[in-house]
């Protein structure tokens, strides 16, 4: 399958199971994977045979930053679903991160692979 990848987007919203973590927003790094066919789109030349990666980006920006998750395994699951919601991405692989949450490291997060077929 072919692929369009989001890489380092970031966005800020509320995760974590610490008190302060509730309450101030942090900083949340996603890259994406989005599996598709893209063999219509390259002969095409037209957005309506491709994946619009402007509109997936406004999806889990909004996702992200409103979904008030404990764990970055819950979150990343949430942003799988609403990128199999779009259009002709038939599955996806999903990095989220939190840069700076544990002393000595640069981020740690979690990485999934989820389809549609996941999903019923």
């Amino acid at each position: 399958m072919d692929q369009v990848f989001i890489k380092d987007l970031r966005a800020r919203g509320i995760i974590g199971v610490n008190d302060w973590e509730r309450h101030q927003p942090q900083d949340i790094l996603i890259n994406l994977v989005l599996f598709t066919d893209l063999q219509q789109a390259g002969q095409s030349d037209d957005l309506v045979d491709s994946v619009d990666y402007s509109d997936v980006v406004k999806r889990v920006l909004k996702c992200a930053e409103t979904a008030q998750r404990l764990t970055v395994e819950a979150l990343a699951a949430d942003l799988a679903q609403v990128c199999l919601a779009v259009a002709r991405v038939e599955k996806v692989r999903v990095r989220v991160e939190k840069p700076g949450a544990v002393r000595f490291a640069g981020s740690v997060g979690v990485e999934i692979e989820r389809a549609k077929a996941d999903f019923g």
